[in-house]
């Protein structure tokens, strides 16, 4: 089997949010300690971190927190690995994929004629790249193989 999704994965979608909502935390925290001195910050410094924590939540949900942890090239099928579950994927069971190599992380989607364990659509990071906006090859090569066992 051939690892097609990139490896940062857990980064993205564990560590990453981590990170964001801490250093928010920090900052919120900071300036409220501060708030009830005279010479403080004004109140309306804390919306802030309250909005970048709300509009950062919006954003990783749809474009992070939807990502499987990882996908297996292994030959006629992809396994998906997602939270400690596995899931077969027949080649011949995707209906379109999708590759949005111009969002942060790159996103390749794989929708399904039928929903699997983890819904109609899967979604995982593709391997970096050199050059990040030339398209992928991995995603290219599995986009030629599915639609060659939809003519079979």
């Amino acid at each position: 089997m051939r690892r097609i999704s990139s490896r940062i994965t857990f980064l993205s979608k564990r560590v990453f949010p981590i990170f964001w909502f801490s250093c928010l935390a920090i900052f919120f925290v900071m300036v409220l300690s501060m708030a009830g001195r005279s010479d403080g910050p004004p109140l309306a410094v804390l919306i802030v971190p309250v909005v970048m924590a709300i509009f950062g939540y919006i954003i990783m949900k749809k474009m992070v927190f939807d990502l499987v942890d990882e996908v297996w090239d292994a030959g006629d099928e992809l396994v998906v690995k997602d939270k400690g579950a596995e899931e077969h994927i027949p080649l011949s069971d995707i209906m379109n994929i999708s590759y949005s190599m111009f969002t942060n992380p790159q996103r390749v989607t794989l929708m399904l004629r039928r929903p699997s364990q983890f819904g109609q659509e899967i979604s995982f990071v593709p391997p970096a790249r050199v050059y990040p906006f030339w398209r992928s090859p991995i995603v290219d090569e599995l986009i030629q193989r599915v639609d060659a066992t939809r003519r079979r």
